[in-house]
């Protein structure tokens, strides 16, 4: 049975960012969420730029057999059903999330992804290598966007199932018969962590290092997307998203929500609820729905208002892209992307070795052989020489280190210095006998003030693309004191004149005044001194917790 996809897309900057560095494209053939990241080396131009050169895709031909080029075979010479293109190997995810009162497993099951077995899967990671070119050209034309990236989640529909693509920690999930199931796997450190049964899911969501990527489109060579075919059923809901939403909201409540019936509310709803999660960053929410029989063409638009045009989210519809000229080889090579001047059997430290490796290889390979094999004096001075070398090691080293502390002084975030929130200048996270960061700014906010799960945040530290983000962040920490604010307890004097001891949060008397506890992780020793959390151990606090 042929099917067609009702598709509902927003996206939105958040409570805290200053602008929106995620991107979307959203068409009943073709779904993509980026997450661009780098801050100030413009992650929303990296995320712009992989949807403009992926939503290329989206025309009347995408969907079009591929034609054999004329070199090749016809393909009535092929045998017309060979067992191994018949037979599919099936897998089962086990990410799977139960609703209600449902408690049997019921994983939907999942084509295994083949370039070979499905054209529209080789289709999509050939534009996701093309768009990691063009950010590579434009690192090549402008160096200080050196650090940008971007997550890639997409996939093309074909009236049965989904060719899924996936890099980086933007999620796919499913939603059928009132289980949710998510289709991608997470390339980050902390999901490493919970693969390797280092910690739980649970520890996963407030780990203080759960941004930290393995995989993005970077300009970088080898980031190969992880490939899926999805066959769909009537009924079934597939949702794309940043981590603004799955980061904020957990994955039971995003199946309740992905259930609603209208599309339109549905996705209103999941974008309200990171919102109300704390909206710490951008949130882009693609929703769309299997149904039976073709797609409907009046008007553009079907029921519960989901249209049947393309929509173009967040930074792809407002960053202008700046013209980048295509690198030659020689650019290419420098960069460590595989090009005409570097031979790809070549091992990976070659491969990444920079400019010298470009032109050693570019060279003729009859004048190299050559002078590979030509007579040559023997070395003089060869102590000499390698006391040299080993200088310019040292210097090399040292003026590396230099430039990395000059760099931490262009970082920021907010955390504890005793009792109060303050703004750091450098990096949260420091060498054994050596502090990365120094108080740049102390704000007029205990830190006790603060709901625990912005006690934690703060605790751990927060990191920020730059000093004004920064100032944004404290000022929503305010908001959120003030929300929780509760009038302070007056001692009464007891028989003796002295003041009684006042209960802190965590049950136990002190003598004067109240201890925080904190949930959350601690702060490393070599970060900025900050109140001691509670040993208790319970469950997290929520944003809304008080």
């Amino acid at each position: 049975m042929t099917l067609h996809l009702r598709v509902v897309a927003q996206s939105v900057v958040g409570l805290v960012r200053k602008n929106n560095q995620d991107s979307g494209y959203a068409s009943p053939q073709l779904l993509v969420v980026a997450d661009g990241m780098g801050g100030a080396a413009a992650g929303d131009l990296a995320s712009a730029v992989a949807i403009g050169v992926i939503k290329d895709l989206d025309t009347p031909e995408l969907l079009a057999p591929e034609q054999p080029a004329p070199d090749e075979p016809a393909a009535a010479t092929v045998p017309a059903e060979p067992v191994e293109i018949e037979t599919s190997q099936e897998v089962e995810q086990t990410i799977i999330v139960p609703l209600g009162e449902q408690t049997a497993e019921q994983p939907a099951t999942l084509v295994q992804g083949a370039v070979g077995r499905n054209p529209l899967l080789g289709r999509l990671e050939t534009a996701i290598g093309e768009a990691n070119e063009r950010i590579a050209d434009q690192v090549a034309a402008d160096y200080t966007l050196e650090g940008m990236g971007t997550t890639v989640t997409g996939a093309i529909f074909d009236g049965n199932q989904l060719a899924l693509a996936h890099i980086g920690d933007s999620r796919a999930y499913l939603l059928r018969d009132g289980l949710l199931e998510q289709l991608s796997h997470d390339h980050s450190w902390v999901q490493s962590l919970v693969d390797d049964g280092k910690i739980t899911p649970e520890e996963a969501a407030y780990h203080p290092h759960r941004s930290l990527l393995l995989k993005v489109l970077n300009g970088q060579p080898a980031n190969d997307p992880d490939l899926t075919s999805v066959p769909l059923q009537a009924g079934d809901r597939v949702l794309f998203c940043s981590d603004g939403l799955s980061g904020m909201v957990d994955d039971h409540e995003i199946a309740a929500l992905m259930a609603v019936p209208d599309l339109d509310q549905a996705v209103t709803e999941l974008v309200e609820a990171a919102l109300a999660g704390g909206g710490i960053d951008n949130i882009t929410v693609v929703l769309a729905e299997a149904v039976a029989g073709p797609a409907p063409v009046e008007n553009g638009a079907t029921e519960n208002g989901a249209t049947e045009t393309a929509l173009i989210l967040g930074a792809a519809a407002e960053r202008e892209i700046p013209a980048a000229p295509r690198r030659t080889h020689f650019e290419e090579g420098a960069l460590g992307v595989p090009g005409a001047g570097q031979d790809d059997d070549l091992d990976p430290g070659r491969r990444s070795a920079g400019p010298a490796t470009a032109a050693r290889t570019a060279v003729d390979p009859q004048t190299d052989d050559e002078s590979r094999y030509a007579p040559r004096a023997p070395a003089k001075r060869r102590g000499l020489r390698t006391l040299l070398i080993g200088l310019a090691v040292l210097l090399v080293t040292a003026a590396g280190l230099g430039a990395g502390y000059a760099w931490t002084r262009t970082q920021y975030f907010v955390g504890a210095d005793n009792t109060q929130v303050a703004i750091f200048q450098g990096l949260p996270d420091g060498i054994p006998g050596l502090s990365l960061s120094q108080v740049y700014e102390v704000q007029d906010l205990p830190v006790a003030s603060l709901p625990p799960y912005y006690q934690a945040q703060v605790i751990s530290g927060i990191e920020v693309a730059d000093l004004d983000a920064a100032r944004a962040t404290v000022e929503q920490l305010k908001r959120e004191a003030a929300r929780c604010a509760r009038p302070p307890l007056s001692p009464t004097p007891g028989p003796t004149g002295s003041p009684k001891p006042i209960p802190t949060p965590n049950g136990s008397t002190g003598s004067t005044s109240p201890s925080p506890t904190v949930i959350g992780p601690r702060v490393p020793s070599a970060s900025p001194t900050s109140p001691t959390p509670s040993e208790t151990t319970s469950t997290p606090a929520t944003p809304q917790d008080c």
